[in-house]
């Protein structure tokens, strides 16, 4: 995105950075204990492969970069980046979703009421849905964390009634 933003919002959590940064050193303390036993079996492998796993969500998962210009909104999440144009966005409403249908913080994919999900997300922060009005591949809405639903809401609304008008 070229476009000077209209909104710029970057979004953490110190609780979910905590989480992962926790169980990274955990899986690393338990691959290191069993490796300086001596044992590298199928446990060892699987506790270096969780320690990677976590390590990855450490880093990639630290902040949800939300931009919003003229013509598109943009959520990037480490390496991820989802990029929607206003005029494919149908609707833009808070998200009610109970936190434990979610499934966690970071990028997941899931089914809410027969349509299909991606959601770009922190635990503690209130979420918007967009509505797409053709799916990109299986998805159907989006769902992200943003501290300023209040503000990020209207404007999202105001970028789909002037595209729309256009």
């Amino acid at each position: 995105m070229k476009q000077r933003p209209l909104y710029l919002e970057r979004v953490s959590s110190r609780r979910t950075e905590a989480l992962f940064l926790g169980l990274t050193l955990l899986f690393l303390l338990l691959f290191a204990r069993r490796r300086m036993d001596g044992i590298v079996d199928a446990w060892g492998i699987l506790l270096l492969c969780a320690f990677a796993f976590f390590l990855f969500y450490s880093v990639n998962y630290r902040a949800l970069t939300i931009c919003l210009t003229a013509e598109a909104l943009q959520l990037k999440f480490g390496l991820f980046r989802w990029t929607v144009p206003l005029d494919s966005i149908a609707a833009c409403y808070p998200d009610t979703t109970s936190l434990w249908r979610i499934g966690g913080a970071g990028i997941h994919f899931s089914s809410f009421a027969g349509r299909y999900r991606a959601m770009f997300n922190f635990l503690e922060h209130p979420r918007l849905v967009i509505s797409l009005v053709r799916k990109k591949g299986p998805v159907q809405d989006i769902a992200f964390s943003t501290c300023r639903p209040e503000a990020l809401g209207p404007l999202i609304k105001l970028g789909i009634a002037q595209e729309g008008a256009a």
